[in-house]
């Protein structure tokens, strides 16, 4: 027996608060046979739920109630998007930029939030580019690797300062599967090119797979590839207001007096 349900996004905004509220919506949507999968506060004095339901008349006859209480007003009633499953298990919206619809901004306390939302990308089918922003040690390289745990998926490292600056020229047999994530340092990549490591990005871009690349203007700037090839950007920041100077990022992060090697392989 297959299930024909459906899964909604209600959210509402509370316009007079009173004990008992969010009693008598639970309780209408009881008596639309409406099942609740998850509810949370959302920003601005909103209310989001996940709900589930076998008919869409049922969610018509939901939302011609609730347009008749005073206390509540819908603010959006569809099939749940991304942001919106992440709304509700995080308590916040994801912003995203008002120009760039591809660019999603984070700050650093909201890691958890991040790490979900990249593991949902990652889990998406054929070739998807994601660019990550960020100064130096905001946590762009271990959040990568948090979602891909989350995404059970194997992580490969093209280029990398995660322990020492690592380039690869070569993958072996497996690493070249759809199912694995890899990784680029645009400014690694950058300082440290050579034309087998370069043929090798060109190998991977060709796997239908997903790749994250932080840096990624660093990336373009230095290799035949443009933004507009980009699926997603993510910034990550220390604070809102924190500006990403990559001139900054342009210093060398080690030299051989840090005691650190770069090696190549």
């Amino acid at each position: 027996m297959t299930d024909d349900r459906k899964d909604w996004y209600l959210e509402y905004e509370i316009k007079h608060n009173r004990p008992g509220l969010l009693g008598d919506i639970s309780s209408l949507l009881g008596m639309l046979s409406i099942n609740i999968i998850m509810i949370n506060g959302v920003e601005n004095q909103r209310r989001g739920m996940l709900l589930l339901c076998k008919d869409d008349r049922q969610i018509d006859r939901l939302v011609s109630i609730l347009n008749t209480m005073q206390t509540i007003r819908v603010t959006k009633i569809r099939r749940p998007k991304l942001r919106d499953r992440l709304a509700v298990m995080h308590g916040r919206y994801i912003k995203s930029d008002s120009d760039d619809k591809k660019t999603f901004r984070f700050v650093r306390d909201e890691l958890g939030l991040l790490v979900d939302f990249m593991a949902e990308l990652f889990q998406k089918d054929g070739h998807v580019l994601i660019g990550i922003r960020g100064m130096p040690r905001v946590g762009k390289t271990e959040s990568i690797v948090a979602a891909s745990v989350c995404a059970n998926k194997r992580w490969l490292f093209l280029s990398s300062t995660l322990l020492k600056q690592t380039v690869r020229s070569q993958l072996i047999k497996d690493e070249y599967g759809s199912d694995n994530l890899f990784i680029i340092d645009g400014m690694v990549s950058v300082k440290r090119s050579t034309e087998k490591h370069w043929q090798l990005i060109r190998e991977v871009m060709g796997i239908p797979a997903v790749k994250v690349v932080e840096h990624p203007e660093a990336f373009v700037q230095n290799s035949e590839y443009t933004l507009d090839d980009f699926d997603y950007f993510i910034e990550l920041r220390n604070s809102v207001d924190e500006e990403i100077e990559y001139e900054q990022i342009q210093k060398p992060q080690f030299d051989e007096q840090d005691g650190f090697s770069m090696f190549d392989f």
